[in-house]
């Protein structure tokens, strides 16, 4: 039986749901952490499995287990779709790239700015957690707006998340990984190769590519490079060809590609179960009067409160209309400064990925929370401003 689809409105649908199991999932996830069942949360998340010995140990808590492995997953789906946007989505041709390209910039370079001007001098390693939007909820967002945000938007804010992602791919890489261990290196060095060589050679089978795919995931681990890379590397190594035996139809140009099937295989997995069950577990944090007060009280939390909220819309703003002014890209069709800044602010959305850099840059339990907290709060902050933002000025 064939099953008929459409990549880009699939993964925008799928994306948007994803949203909102996502919200319920954190918000279940603090409810859970601030209940009676607080303590057998924290102990859960906190249980040791350990597998192998030696060289070969692998020895992770429950809540590393979803941070490392589980999320794999999830970048490799980002992988996909930024190898699907780079050849064949909004970012094929330079023209198409150069605005997104620049508006992510300055959503990145400002964000990073602010922070390190409010807790530079406590945190500098901090800079990392408000340059990064997430994906689902921006989108989300956007979708639920409806009428209020042109069709050029939502292309415009999906491909600039995706650049975004790159760029928190490449500062997850190069800022938060740990000291390299070059041996494990030229193993996943060595495991790339082994890939390469299969996709040259038109090997089809899950079953070797998975073989290798670990083998990169687990010489990442050893190397000191954090593993989940290995999902983006897998994603983009995918080629972008038609797959010839497939049950799957394309109603958008008749054919399917590799990672358009991919995509339908591991998007779900992605939005509907990894994603939730990461925000469940990284958003308990324990809320009191105290924790508040510490929170407010915070450069850190601040910085990111900042950086997300503010630095998101201004430096898409700035960035849109630098590129415009020294035609380097044109702004879309009946894109406007407000509308320019209401995008802005739904790329203010950190969340996962947010969430995700914060628990890398911050070594200390409490730290982290206040950091999770305020990534939270400017979430919702950047949300409801734009909203607020589409439904008043930009219609207007």
């Amino acid at each position: 039986m064939t099953t008929r689809i459409s990549p880009l409105r699939d993964f925008l649908g799928r994306e948007s749901t994803s949203g909102v199991i996502v919200l319920v999932a954190a918000g279940l996830g603090l409810i859970t952490a601030n209940s009676p069942l607080s303590e057998s949360y924290f102990s859960t998340l906190d249980f040791r499995i350990a597998l192998g010995s030696g060289w070969f140990l692998l020895d992770f808590s429950i809540l590393k287990i979803i941070n490392y492995l589980f999320m794999s997953i999830f970048f490799f789906v980002v992988g996909l779709e930024i190898k699907r946007e780079l050849t064949t989505g909004h970012l094929a041709t330079l023209k198409k790239a150069m605005l997104p390209f620049v508006a992510a910039i300055g959503g990145m370079a400002f964000p990073a700015l602010i922070y390190l001007a409010i807790a530079g001098q406590v945190a500098p390693g901090g800079w990392g957690v408000p340059v990064a939007t997430d994906i689902a909820l921006a989108v989300g967002l956007l979708t639920m707006i409806g009428p209020s945000v042109a069709a050029s938007l939502r292309s415009f804010l999906l491909a600039l998340a995706v650049i975004d992602d790159i760029g928190a791919i490449l500062i997850i890489a190069f800022v938060y990984s740990t000291g390299i261990n070059f041996s494990w290196l030229v193993a996943a060095l060595l495991s790339i190769a082994f890939i390469a060589i299969l996709k040259k050679a038109r090997v089809t089978s899950m079953i070797v590519y998975s073989l290798f795919a670990f083998t990169l995931w687990f010489s990442l681990y050893k190397t000191g490079v954090h593993p989940t890379l290995a999902g983006v590397i897998l994603g983009l190594l995918t080629p972008n060809i038609v797959r010839e035996q497939t049950n799957l139809d394309d109603i958008e140009d008749g054919s399917v590609s590799v990672v358009e099937w991919l995509e339908h295989k591991f998007h779900p997995v992605s939005t509907f179960i990894v994603v939730p069950v990461f925000a469940f577990a990284n958003t308990g944090v324990v809320i009191t009067s105290e924790s508040i007060k510490t929170a407010s009280q915070s450069l850190i939390a601040w910085g990111i409160f900042f950086g997300l909220v503010i630095g998101k819309p201004l430096g898409v703003l700035f960035a849109s209309l630098l590129a415009k002014r020294i035609n380097v890209a044109d702004l879309p069709e009946g894109v406007t400064k407000s509308s320019l800044v209401a995008t802005g602010s739904a790329a203010g959305i950190g969340f996962t990925v947010a969430i995700f850099i914060a628990n890398l840059a911050f070594k200390d339990s409490q730290t982290q929370d206040i950091a999770v907290l305020a990534v939270i709060v400017a979430s919702v902050v950047s949300a409801l401003l734009s909203l607020v933002l589409f439904k008043t000025i930009v219609r207007k």
